[in-house]
């Protein structure tokens, strides 16, 4: 299948190419931007010999004429005046921006601070959180992709929630993300001198991946409450960190809720639900499309404790997105994601 990428030119769009170049059933036919066309490696020169498109402007006509599918790579408030252009194609979407996350237009331009995309657009898209969303997946042409921290975060929240084992008004998620997540716009709070060896929150109480986890957990268990979401940058270049606090219903152990974990991800081969007392790092992901959860539960105050941890860049994104592809053409959702993790 041919493949063609809107968006190329950060992170998420050049992790994108490097998971399609390898994959067996998808090509890249080609790549677009809204700046200058020249030949992709000029923006990332590891790309050189590997990826030889050079950046086009987006030509829905071509694009859906000559491609198979389309992914969005682009900053929030592009993809959603973009994809208007393909709503008459034949051609499948994958849409990695947050234009199409939010059934609520009211709430993107509140969070997102941008002209939401219409209601009637957003509503075609089913939202891809791939281990609890398969087969309407499997059954759509239009996808959106869910963003990095709402992945940690639902992927370590949702056997509770769906058991409704928990508290409504009890979650706690304290996450911190590799500096990549930020993008790769240049500016102070990114440079070097002011992320080495520091460790710094970030819109308080003012995350627009806040809406996005609230739709999905009331999605599962309308009684849930709003959520309490602090997010942090490590002085790192990619990965999630999710530490997720909750207090239980009833009394149990951290073996009954392991049990529950496992049944809940035994068949979901890039969910790696780790052994009691075996806690995740962002190092033992990278570069891979894992999301691998520890737990533990305080039985002196009936608080859990889960740990949830992926590769912001491809679990949380270009992973995903192919993941999710995968399975809308009816491939293995495994198919050229197999990467080992990279260590140390």
């Amino acid at each position: 299948m041919k493949a063609a990428i809107i968006g190329t030119t950060g992170y998420g769009g050049a992790e994108l190419m490097r998971v399609l170049a390898n994959h067996p059933e998808f090509s890249i036919h080609s790549v677009h931007t809204t700046r200058d066309e020249v030949p992709v490696w000029n923006e990332y020169p590891h790309l050189y010999g590997i990826v030889e498109n050079k950046l086009e402007k987006v030509d829905s006509e071509s694009i859906a004429d000559n491609c198979d599918v389309v992914f969005f790579a682009t900053p929030s408030g592009v993809s959603g005046r973009l994809i208007n252009e393909f709503a008459d194609k034949q051609i499948k979407i994958v849409d990695l921006s947050g234009d199409m996350r939010l059934r609520n237009a009211n709430e993107y331009k509140k969070w997102y601070k941008k002209q939401p995309a219409s209601p009637e657009m957003v509503s075609k898209f089913v939202y891809g959180l791939t281990e609890w969303n398969k087969e309407n997946i499997a059954n759509t042409d239009w996808l959106s992709n869910p963003g990095c921290y709402p992945t940690a975060s639902l992927l370590g929240l949702a056997p509770v929630i769906k058991e409704n084992l928990i508290k409504p008004d009890s979650i706690i998620i304290d996450a911190k993300s590799g500096i990549s997540g930020a993008g790769r716009t240049p500016s102070r709070g990114t440079m070097l001198a002011e992320m080495n060896e520091n460790l710094k929150i970030y819109k308080v109480n003012d995350h627009q991946h806040i809406p996005e986890i609230e739709q999905q957990l009331t999605d599962w268990n309308a009684s849930v409450n709003p959520v309490t979401f602090s997010t942090h940058l490590l002085p790192v270049n990619r990965g999630i960190m999710a530490t997720i606090y909750v207090s239980l219903k009833e009394e149990s152990t951290t073996e009954r809720v392991h049990e529950l974990f496992m049944e809940a991800y035994k068949d979901k081969p890039f969910v790696r639900v780790r052994p009691i007392t075996n806690y995740p790092s962002i190092k033992e992901v990278n570069g891979s499309n894992y999301c691998d959860i520890g737990m533990h539960l305080d039985e002196r105050t009936g608080r859990l404790t889960i740990i949830s941890v992926i590769d912001n860049l491809m679990k949380g994104a270009a992973g995903q997105a192919v993941q999710n592809a995968n399975i809308m053409f009816g491939l293995d959702e495994c198919t050229g994601l197999n990467f080992v993790p990279m260590y140390p």
